[in-house]
């Protein structure tokens, strides 16, 4: 597999909650021939240590014994990595940070915690501000997700001109040589119709680019469900989406169709944030 993304960054808590995620970076890590960096955030700040300085050095234990766990999943997938445990009072912001430090070009997380109000709707908090705030694409991960080997779903916004999430999409379909399916979703407006043909048009003439099999299609109702449903008749497991805007555009954005399609997908949402590492082919 060639590599779209070669800088990964793992997020992870090394929970329960974080089952899908890190089986599923290890073997990207690995089908691409990259190491993997890791990052365990961990909650605190100088009044907390200072406070309660055994519950900070019971973290500590517990961070290092969750690290070297992780070291031993990676030795055996063959994946070289680098870990480190980032201390503060907000966790996506370590993440965040991380991921700025290192030039990561793609996030792997969770979708969420510890189950809440809404949990079956909603990402988690964290996951939800990684996301709104990285400087890259995130792969965000429910439990039980495996490696794609089938099809990539990219669903288009079709009040855009942006191509970077079918760009994004058709190099991993082409990678992973696999067809990759486009979908727009217009409501009933009488133009809405016409713009979502013509984003259905640059989308395909785009992916083509790549010499991979593409489909598209149009789809009228409610975004996030007709997105949702096209996934599963598609039999995708692999869906692309797009954070569009600045970080204001792109939370505003998050508390509607994508965070709704993140949190009630059953297979891992690619949010596409980043054009510089993935460049459609010369014809």
């Amino acid at each position: 597999m060639t590599a779209v993304f070669t800088r990964l960054l793992l997020a992870t808590e090394h929970t329960e909650y974080d089952s899908g995620a890190e089986p599923l970076a290890l073997a990207l890590a690995q089908k691409c021939a990259v190491p993997l960096a890791i990052v365990l955030p961990l909650v605190s700040n100088p009044e907390y240590e200072a406070l309660a300085p055994q519950l900070a050095q019971r973290a500590e234990a517990e961070a290092a014994a969750k690290l070297q766990e992780l070291r031993q999943m990676a030795q055996a997938a063959g994946v070289a990595v680098e870990l480190r445990a980032r201390r503060g009072p907000e966790p996506y912001r370590e993440i965040v940070d991380e991921a700025s430090e290192r030039g990561s070009d793609l996030i792997v997380i969770r979708r969420r915690g510890q189950r809440g109000l809404l949990a079956n709707l909603l990402v988690g908090e964290m996951v939800r501000n990684v996301v709104a705030h990285a400087p890259c694409s995130v792969l965000v991960t429910p439990r039980g997700a495996r490696m794609w080997s089938r099809r990539v779903l990219v669903a288009i916004d079709p009040r855009s001109t942006d191509m970077t999430p079918v760009t994004t999409a058709a190099a991993i379909a082409a990678a992973c040589a696999l067809p990759l399916s486009v979908v727009g979703v217009a409501d009933t407006a009488a133009d809405a119709m016409q713009q979502a043909e013509k984003a259905l048009q640059r989308a395909w003439s785009t992916a083509r680019a790549f010499g991979i099999p593409v489909d598209g299609f149009v789809r009228i109702g409610r975004p996030h469900s007709q997105i949702l449903s096209a996934a599963q008749q598609s039999l995708a497991d692999l869906l692309v989406i797009g954070r569009h805007g600045d970080d204001t555009l792109a939370r505003a954005w998050l508390g509607g169709v994508a965070q709704k399609v993140i949190g009630l997908a059953d297979l891992p949402v690619l949010v596409s944030v980043t054009p510089k590492s993935v460049e459609a082919p010369r014809p």
